[in-house]
């Protein structure tokens, strides 16, 4: 999706891509905007102690109900960019990956409470990590979805951030594993990330 991410021009078109998001945001029914994208910053001792982004999350509101938060999609925009065979790699990767949180979302819509938070993504810069900073934006996503009368959080969780998440009251659902990947035989050797499915409200 951004592959020249390691490099200022693919930071820059990143950024841009990020910018976008945040001021398309839609508002639900109450005025709270449905996309939230958080920062974390540290001071910088190199920069005079300036403050340096040292992570981030994009929480989202997800419903089916109009009013109440964005309908979840398992196809992302950006996808026209990508060659062909690549587009149809990410199309599949991207409807499993979001398979189970569309069908939650379709589950919620027949209920008292159709609305969930979805961490999106939490990012922490390598050299700022085992310090907390990605308890503290998860922390904010669920006291927010509290102040949003009470919403279910979940997210598709990498290795990395399960015992962040767990910690913070995320269960995985059922037996606990991990997603598989619907996708084409010729793209079953290719390097996809390992996810668990988690959710605040699993087995209750």
């Amino acid at each position: 999706m951004n592959p020249n991410w390691n490099s200022p021009k693919g930071q820059k078109e990143g950024a841009s891509t990020l910018l976008a998001r945040w001021q398309s945001a839609t508002k639900n029914k109450e005025g709270q905007p449905n996309t939230v994208i958080l920062k974390a910053t540290l001071p910088d001792p190199q920069d005079g102690l300036k403050p340096k982004i040292v992570g981030a999350a994009i929480w989202t509101q997800a419903s089916f109900v109009e009013g109440y938060g964005d309908m979840p999609t398992d196809s992302p925009a950006g996808l026209a960019t990508l060659t062909p065979t690549e587009r149809r790699f990410a199309s599949q990767m991207y409807r499993s990956l979001w398979k189970r949180r569309v069908s939650l979302a379709q589950e919620k819509a027949k209920s008292d409470s159709p609305a969930m938070f979805a961490l999106d993504t939490c990012a922490v810069n390598p050299d700022f990590q085992r310090r907390g900073v990605a308890g503290k934006l998860v922390a904010w996503g669920l006291e927010e979805a509290k102040r949003r009368g009470g919403l279910e959080c979940m997210t598709e969780a990498s290795p990395m951030g399960r015992s962040v998440y767990e910690k913070l009251g995320f269960r995985a659902e059922s037996a606990g594993e991990d997603l598989v990947y619907d996708v084409d035989e010729e793209f079953m050797n290719r390097d996809m990330p390992e996810i668990l499915f988690m959710r605040t409200w699993a087995g209750q």
